[in-house]
């Protein structure tokens, strides 16, 4: 699934081309994606501009000139491919091969036109995205997908004391306490895994081990949140992990080196990376998830 990297390598993708770019048609071609389309949605689009393309954790937010929001889940296999105007090319493409968008095809449900002759098409052969509309006079920190929301991890309103609140009275494993988008918006499996072997943290322990009583940070949540940052820093400059290539705005192939970089990420039976350590990395499923980590270091 598209974590926090890759949802941002589209916006990066989309927003030099569709940002300050009226909306001409609208094409809709079925009544749902993972949840139903708005009402009349095609027609109240149509004749919008777009100002800004943002992103919220996992959520592309397309911002309208009425004020009013399109919120987009890319799910499971969801993309946009921009075609017309002499470009054709998709920010990004997914291991898991899901089908690219031409705006003809059997999977391409969400097509806008856009004024110049561009198209962007929002294709999604599994249909676990889904897009959402936030009316002009809905607050979006009142919207139902964003209200449930953590904070941003690149952001500053993120820091090991935050985390600290977040975690203090919590019994769960760390591991899918983080997964928890309440907790900290935009972490997913991958990287939660990265980060959890960086700081030498079993999935295991329970978060409010990482909290003292007083409810301040130890320094190793203060270690979590350092390589939080730094992951997915690395992930969006390397194009987003979970690309199996990435085309750029230009059109040109940018291949991303951040996959090879994984240190337990699907190296189940390999030895761990550390040089002080002769450990074989492990997967576990928790909260029917795999986790992959080394027992020997991670504690």
């Amino acid at each position: 699934m598209p974590e926090l990297p890759e949802v941002e390598t589209v916006r990066r993708g989309l927003s030099p081309h569709l940002e300050g770019k009226k909306i001409v048609n609208v094409d809709i071609r079925r009544p749902d994606l993972r949840f139903p389309f708005a009402k009349n949605l095609d027609k109240r689009l149509t004749g919008l501009q777009v100002r800004t393309i943002d992103r919220r954790g996992k959520y592309l937010l397309i911002r309208l000139d009425d004020d009013s929001i399109l919120l987009n889940s890319l799910g499971m296999s969801g993309r946009w491919t921009m075609t017309g105007a002499g470009i054709s090319f998709t920010p990004g493409t997914f291991a898991h091969g899901a089908v690219i968008g031409t705006g003809n095809g059997p999977h391409d449900h969400f097509v806008l036109d856009i004024e110049g002759g561009l198209r962007a098409t929002y294709t999604d052969a599994r249909r676990f995205g889904y897009i959402h509309f936030i009316e002009s006079d809905v607050d979006e920190e009142d919207d139902r997908f964003l209200s449930v929301l953590g904070p941003e991890p690149l952001s500053q309103d993120f820091d090991a004391t935050v985390l600290a609140k977040n975690l203090r009275n919590r019994s769960g494993p760390i591991k899918n306490t983080l997964l928890d988008q309440s907790v900290v918006a935009g972490l997913g499996n991958i990287y939660v895994n990265e980060v959890l072997n960086r700081t030498g943290i079993s999935p295991r322990r329970i978060a409010s081990t990482l909290v003292r009583k007083n409810g301040s940070p130890t320094s190793r949540l203060k270690s979590v949140v350092e390589q939080i940052q730094e992951v997915l820093s690395d992930a969006i400059e390397a194009g987003g992990s979970t690309l199996q290539d990435f085309r750029g705005v230009s059109g040109e192939d940018d291949f991303g080196w951040f996959p090879v970089n994984f240190r337990v990420y699907g190296r189940e039976g390999l030895p761990c990376v550390r040089d002080d350590c002769s450990g074989i990395v492990q997967r576990i499923v928790q909260a029917n998830r795999s986790t992959f980590f080394c027992p020997s270091c991670q504690r």
